[in-house]
């Protein structure tokens, strides 16, 4: 079944406009999740919205939207200003700049969406995602959207184009705020990890080779408990919280994926290490024979 478009924009970049259509690329209905009942009759709950001012529930009526600027001071608008606002959103994906693929870290991507031609724009679709992958380029563009301009970035993939919306420079906390404290690295460790990282190693991610265990064991547990069987849930053990010996994990894991032996030599003694010499062996003395008496 064909996916159903989500939005809608077009790319610019100089002269070249390019109508496409948003669709989602993430499937929330994948995750499992639970309504929240009444113990007493199981009956599924209402959330309703609570005034402690007047002491009262506030229906839908009577609730206006605000925003605070002083404590307890807020500015009102109207639903029909909120509307005209969103209504100013050109949803144009203006094309800032163009850089490697390499140069964006993951940690600004918030989500991601598939981008698909809109009607008649086929042509300049595949000529934009084509000239991206072939220069191993992505596309910084601002698209205005609802109210809001979001920072977007436009990367081929498959022989289209997708938009993973950006945080901002603001939104993510700088990484010196985390104290990583002090500890030397030995190059005898150092030689280890990178070997098991070598050995991890694959040329390519797919995803598909992993699953949400834990979605597929609730599910079981889910079954059960509709056929009424009993659940049993064993809790799985705690990983040590401090690594005793780093060296020796590093060799035991190294030795686990059929690596070198966990010897408690270092690799730099064992490198270095030559076989002891033979003693000369010399020959056993002649044993005198005895003389016979005529």
């Amino acid at each position: 079944m064909a996916a159903r478009a989500i939005g809608s924009g077009t790319i610019s970049f100089g002269l070249v406009n390019i109508p496409v259509k948003v669709y989602a690329a993430t499937e929330s209905a994948a995750r499992i999740s639970f309504n929240q009942l009444h113990d007493k009759c199981k009956g599924r709950l209402r959330q309703q919205m609570y005034c402690p001012v007047d002491d009262e529930v506030v229906s839908r009526d009577h609730i206006v939207k605000g925003y605070e600027f002083a404590k307890d001071q807020y500015v009102l608008f109207t639903p029909e200003e909120l509307k005209a606002i969103e209504e100013e959103s050109t949803k144009q994906m203006e094309i800032s700049e163009f850089v490697p693929l390499s140069a964006v870290d993951p940690l600004y991507f918030e989500s991601g969406y598939f981008l698909g031609p809109d009607k008649g724009a086929e042509r300049p679709y595949r000529l934009l995602a084509k000239a991206l992958e072939d220069s191993q380029h992505a596309a910084v563009a601002r698209y205005a959207n609802r109210g809001r301009e979001d920072l977007v970035l436009i990367r081929p993939k498959g022989g289209g184009l997708v938009m993973e919306q950006l945080r901002y420079a603001d939104e993510l906390r700088s990484q010196s705020e985390v104290p990583v404290g002090e500890g030397e690295v030995k190059g005898a460790e150092l030689q280890l990890a990178r070997q098991l990282v070598t050995q991890l190693s694959a040329d390519t991610f797919d995803a598909s080779k992993y699953q949400d265990r834990y979605r597929q064991r609730l599910q079981e547990i889910i079954q059960q408990k509709i056929k009424g069987e009993p659940v049993t849930i064993s809790t799985p053990e705690a990983p040590s919280p401090q690594v005793i010996d780093l060296m020796e994990a590093l060799k035991a894991s190294l030795a686990k994926r059929g690596g070198v032996p966990a010897s408690k030599e270092t690799p730099d003694v064992v490198a270095e290490r030559k076989p002891p010499k033979r003693a000369t062996e010399r020959p056993a003395p002649a044993s005198k024979k005895k003389s016979r008496k005529a």
